[in-house]
């Protein structure tokens, strides 16, 4: 039976860019590590934090890569050769210019959208297969402005509303990890605000 065995929070490394909307994808992974009292711990094979969970009782592998985001496809590999997973069995979390703050929509498949950390990952693993949860956080309404704009932080109105959204995704993970795909993306997407 299908299921989920690989979640990635995608992100920049370094303090400067933590509390950037480009690193949600980050923030998403790390509520649910403590929402069940585990931490990560720097894995180098992976290049990447890692740590391992337990949903509904499966085994779950939950990474953040620490290359930039335009390289996150290296440690998304390393961990799917090390552990054979395959890209149905992955999802990867990160930021949405497409959604406004708030909303969360999970989907499987489909295109970069522009993002450099899905464009990285589709192109070394060969697959755009894998799930992702896509966590929005508005557009600046200038394509120009996009690459200063997702390395700022929301203001606290958008970061009000983004934790909901996290906290929305959180409560669908059961769904997710065993691929109940179809009731997560009803649940979660009937409460974006």
């Amino acid at each position: 039976m299908k299921r989920l065995k690989l979640l990635v929070g995608l992100a920049n490394p370094g303090p400067e860019y933590k509390n950037t909307r480009h690193n949600v994808g980050a923030w998403f992974i790390e509520s649910i590590l403590s929402e069940k009292n585990s931490t990560f711990k720097f894995e180098k094979k992976f290049q990447a934090n890692y740590s391992k969970i337990s949903v509904r009782g499966h085994d779950v592998h939950v990474l953040v890569p620490q290359t930039y985001m335009n390289l996150s496809g290296q440690s998304v590999l390393a961990i799917m050769n090390f552990f054979k997973i395959k890209a149905e069995e992955t999802l990867v979390a990160h930021d949405d210019l497409d959604l406004i703050p708030g909303v969360a929509k999970i989907k499987l498949g489909g295109g970069h959208g522009g993002h450099n950390g899905l464009k990285d990952i589709m192109n070394r693993i060969n697959s755009r297969d894998f799930l992702r949860l896509r966590i929005g956080i508005g557009h600046p309404g200038n394509r120009n402005y996009v690459s200063k704009y997702v390395v700022q932080p929301p203001n606290l109105e958008d970061l009000a509303k983004i934790n909901v959204s996290i906290d929305n995704s959180l409560n669908i993970m059961d769904h997710i990890v065993e691929y109940q795909i179809t009731k997560a993306q009803n649940t979660l997407h009937s409460q974006n605000k």
